[in-house]
């Protein structure tokens, strides 16, 4: 305790050390792992995957969910790919519970290093400033779960862009897990689904239409649930309530 009292900017790296490594794996990965993460590599591996779930059913579980928080904690190419391939071996259910859990985790890795390195710091610094920052500041405080589930289920919103934002304004641990775990389960359905029939893809030497989601008759549901999502937010403004 004394050594960090009299070593502050020691005690500031160490904080900032977590997310510092997760930025240096993220750049290391992006070039060195896009042909083991990719569509042809799941391809080219399927028999060997399936057979290896079918002997070793609970270590194929637990050893995909592993890997689908190191590839989300990290920030690592092959999300869409660790989604699809949670559907070709386990089925839409418990395919997309299993991409779930793995994604929250992930994401929650995450999150608690961005917010131990840089978030506390930035909060206050939102709070304690004045003008547009600081009403954008207030409006998150004020509709959390709101904005939260919002940045989940907009589509066009990266997931790691969603991980970080409620980092830098000192989202609670927990809320933050709890809308990250409901929040993508619309989206890793339809993924987890496409993933469920890749054995026909692969039969028709096809590449998987990873743009569904924005197909009307899926975009239009998620769409719905973003406007209940933003709900909250529009009758605080309508009763004259400071809003975002």
């Amino acid at each position: 305790m004394a050594d960090m009292m009299t070593n502050p900017e020691k005690s500031a790296f160490q904080k900032k050390l977590p997310i510092l490594l997760i930025v240096a794996v993220a750049l290391i990965g992006a070039f060195t792992l896009r042909d083991y993460l990719s569509f042809d590599a799941l391809r080219d591996n399927r028999e060997a995957l399936i057979a290896f779930r079918d002997a070793n059913y609970l270590v194929a579980v637990l050893g995909f969910i592993a890997i689908y928080v190191v590839i989300v904690a990290f920030s690592l190419p092959g999300a869409a790919i660790a989604t699809l391939t949670g559907g070709f071996l386990f089925a839409t259910f418990p395919g997309f519970l299993y991409n779930i859990i793995g994604a929250t985790i992930g994401a929650t890795a995450i999150f608690s290093a961005a917010r131990m390195g840089f978030g506390d710091k930035l909060a206050a610094k939102m709070e304690s400033g004045d003008g547009m920052v600081k009403k954008i500041k207030d409006g998150i405080d004020e509709n959390q779960w709101s904005v939260l589930f919002l940045i989940r289920l907009v589509p066009a919103v990266p997931f790691f862009v969603a991980n970080l934002v409620p980092a830098l304004v000192n989202v609670p641990l927990r809320r933050f897990v709890i809308s990250t775990f409901f929040g993508i389960i619309p989206g890793s359905i339809v993924y987890t689904s496409v993933g469920a029939g890749l054995g026909e893809v692969f039969e028709r030497g096809e590449t998987p239409n990873l743009g569904v989601i924005f197909e009307p008759h899926i975009l239009f549901p998620i769409l719905g649930l973003c406007a209940l999502a933003l709900l909250p937010i529009i009758l605080k403004a309508v009763r004259g309530k400071e809003g975002i």
